[in-house]
């Protein structure tokens, strides 16, 4: 027999039943949608990042030779590196082939400017560094093109 303290409360067993129920319901979420959102995510960060450098390129030069600073690496060189990376990697990532390798250049691009450009913006990439780190690690997911490449080499194996 279920009893209930006030009109405005759950019995305890339907409290219960609920919370299960929500949590095995967050459990049905297929990780390969949630590895396309992941990629998808964090490629957006950096094409927008290479669209806006491409779309004013002065201002970009002016960036990196005044503001961004990275050390080794003359100012031109520097922005032509960066912004290559943001528009081909995140190709790379949309479209998982060579993942792997798209999360490794963004993932060491974080690094640079997590060091020596915006140190105090670690929380934004650590964000950035989670993501690609999952996508180094895990690969691309079943729904990439480097899935079907990687399965067509074990049937011909």
């Amino acid at each position: 027999m279920l009893t209930m303290s006030s009109t405005h409360e759950m019995p305890a067993l339907g409290w219960r039943s609920w919370v299960i129920g929500a949590r095995e319901l967050g459990t049905r979420l297929p990780m390969a949608a949630i590895e396309v959102l992941l990629r998808v995510g964090i490629a957006s960060v950096f094409w927008k990042s290479g669209m806006t450098k491409l779309a004013n390129w002065d201002l970009t030069l002016a960036l990196f030779a005044k503001e961004y600073q990275v050390p080794v690496l003359p100012p031109e060189i520097a922005a032509y590196l960066a912004t290559a990376a943001e528009l081909t990697c995140p190709v790379l990532l949309v479209f998982g082939i060579g993942a792997r390798f798209g999360a490794a250049a963004l993932l060491g691009m974080t690094f640079v400017i997590q060091l020596f450009v915006y140190p105090d913006n670690w929380s934004e990439h650590l964000l950035w560094a989670s993501i690609l780190v999952y996508i180094l690690t895990r690969g691309a997911g079943v729904i990439s093109i480097d899935h079907l490449i990687y399965r067509w080499f074990l049937n011909r194996a």
